[in-house]
């Protein structure tokens, strides 16, 4: 029988942060390292961190803000993206022109 993932053991993944989001919390890093299974539970230390760091990437159903972009060792995340041991993670925020 398959591990449930929310029993499993969290590890710690490297999260880069884009530099204009982090300047709007006191202390705030590029980059950081947080204990975490999924992507959800990654926007959880995020928040528990930087109070008021959740709302500036995730809207209320819950769900990424359209302008952000979350990538997990080079592939596109939702929420419900599971973390792998010591993945990679770059938050983005989407440019635009014209």
């Amino acid at each position: 029988m398959p591990a449930d993932p929310q029993s499993s053991p969290r590890a710690p993944v490297r999260v880069r942060l884009p530099a204009h989001l982090v300047r709007l919390f006191p202390d705030g890093e590029m980059l950081v390292e947080v204990v975490a299974g999924d992507v959800r539970q990654l926007m959880d230390a995020l928040e528990a961190r930087w109070p008021g760091m959740r709302d500036r990437l995730c809207d209320e159903r819950p769900a990424i803000r359209r302008h952000i972009n979350v990538f997990a060792n080079g592939r596109r995340a939702r929420l419900d993206t599971p973390l792998a041991p010591g993945a990679d993670v770059f938050i983005l925020t989407a440019i635009s022109g014209g």
